[in-house]
């Protein structure tokens, strides 16, 4: 089975959407998981009203706001499934690409898969982002001696076991470099197939901005260097 955990914050006009075409794929036994990070725009609204559409569905409302990494830690924790994978509430990621993450466990023997946006095929990412993904996957690369093309990926298709069993420090976006650096120290082989992926601005409610970028980085270091 498969364990989608859904971060929300602020995301009332594309949730329920996600949700839709998640639950619309039959070829995968799925669970899905949504943590709402105390959003303040409705979202807890349209969420209390999927779980009438939808009661299979796990919603946990957080009181305060702590971030990406803490309610996909949330998450984890609730999750049963043979595999874990985290779906954003806007509409950048397409669901229908599990299966090529899925089938990719079984065409080569490799512990973990990630969805790359630059060796698919990306639409609508700003030069900021653009650049700072590179240099952050680069650093990657640099540090943990592997041949990645996109660490920032939310695509991550990940073994349950480890994804409830990791300790997860990091609060905000640095959730990425943190689990890339603690799947690498594990010694779990990455495989990265093309994913496509379509981005939205600020003003569509993107939230992450260059300060995230910094804290990337200073998260991978830190975590490359810990004992």
């Amino acid at each position: 089975m498969l364990s989608i955990i859904i971060p929300v914050y602020n995301e009332k006009r594309t949730v329920e959407k996600v949700i839709d075409k998640i639950m619309s794929l039959n070829y995968i036994e799925k669970e899905i998981v949504v943590v709402d990070d105390a959003s303040k725009d409705g979202s807890i609204q349209v969420l209390e009203n999927i779980k009438s559409k939808y009661p299979e569905i796990k919603v946990l409302f957080k009181k305060v706001n702590e971030g990406k990494g803490a309610a996909l830690r949330d998450g984890f924790k609730v999750s049963t499934g043979d595999y874990v994978i985290v779906q954003d509430a806007d509409l950048e990621y397409d669901p229908s690409e599990y299966k090529k993450l899925l089938d990719a466990l079984n065409i080569e023997k490799t512990d973990v898969v990630y969805g790359s946006r630059f060796s698919g095929t990306y639409e609508d990412m700003s030069n900021l982002h653009y650049i700072g993904n590179k240099m952050l996957t680069l650093i990657t690369n640099i540090l943990f001696g592997v041949l990645l093309t996109d660490m920032e990926t939310c695509y991550k298709l990940i073994p349950g076991n480890f994804a409830r069993k990791v300790k997860i420090k990091s609060k905000r976006f640095n959730f990425e470099p943190e689990i890339t650096a603690k799947i690498l120290r594990a010694g779990l082989k990455i495989r990265e197939i093309p994913i496509t992926y379509k981005g939205r601005s600020k003003i569509e409610g993107k939230h992450i901005t260059w300060k995230d970028g910094i804290s990337a980085l200073m998260t991978l270091i830190k975590f490359r260097l810990m004992n």
